[in-house]
C-alpha cells in the first residue's frame, strides 16, 4: 500500500525544500521524523507536517497499525506560483521580488505488501536497434547539387576605398 500526502502553495522555495527532502528519502518514518526534528531549517517544520499527514493517511485509509514498516518512498518538492512584489528603490527605480512557493509531496509505503517495488527499467533501445549502413560520399553528392546557389548581397551606401 502506498499513501501520499500533499501540501500545496507552501511559502518556501522548492530548492530549499529539496535540501530537506533529500535527507529523509528512503528512510523509515521513525528515522525521518527524528531527522526532521533536529534539522535547523524552516522547511523542515513544513516537511515534518506533511510527513505526519502521510502517516495519518496510512493509518486511517489502510488501517496500518505497525508504523515501523512504513518508509518514505517518495519525497518531491515541485515549484508553485510566485508572488510578485515590487520594492521601490532610489531615483525612481523598482526592484522586483519573487516570493516563491512550492508543492510538497511525500509518499509512504509498507514494503511487506510489495507496494515499494523498484522502479521499472525501460528496455534499452540501443541494443535492439538495427545498425544503419554508413552513408557514402557519392550518395550525398546529388543532394549538394540540388541546392540553390548562395545569394550575394550588395552593399548599401558608400564603399570604402
Amino acid at each position: 500500500m502506498r499513501t501520499v500526502a500533499r501540501a500545496r502553495f507552501v511559502r518556501v522555495s522548492a530548492r530549499k525544500a529539496r535540501l530537506v527532502l533529500d535527507q529523509i528519502r528512503g528512510k523509515p518514518v521513525g528515522d525521518a521524523l527524528a531527522t526532521l526534528e533536529y534539522t535547523p531549517r524552516a522547511a523542515a517544520r513544513l516537511v515534518e507536517k506533511v510527513l505526519r499527514s502521510a502517516i495519518a493517511n496510512a493509518e486511517h485509509n489502510y488501517h496500518v497499525r505497525n508504523l515501523d514498516d512504513l518508509r518514505v518512498v517518495q519525497a518531491v518538492a515541485d515549484g508553485g506560483p510566485s508572488m510578485k512584489r515590487v520594492q521601490p528603490r532610489a531615483m525612481g527605480r523598482a526592484f522586483f521580488i519573487k516570493h516563491r512557493t512550492s508543492h510538497l509531496t511525500i509518499g509512504v509505503s509498507d514494503e511487506t505488501n510489495g507496494a515499494a517495488r523498484p522502479p521499472a527499467t525501460r528496455p534499452s533501445t540501443t541494443a535492439s536497434a538495427p545498425a544503419r549502413p554508413a552513408a557514402t560520399p557519392a550518395a550525398k553528392a546529388p543532394k549538394a547539387a540540388a541546392r540553390k546557389p548562395a545569394r550575394t548581397t550588395r552593399s548599401k551606401g558608400k564603399e570604402k576605398k
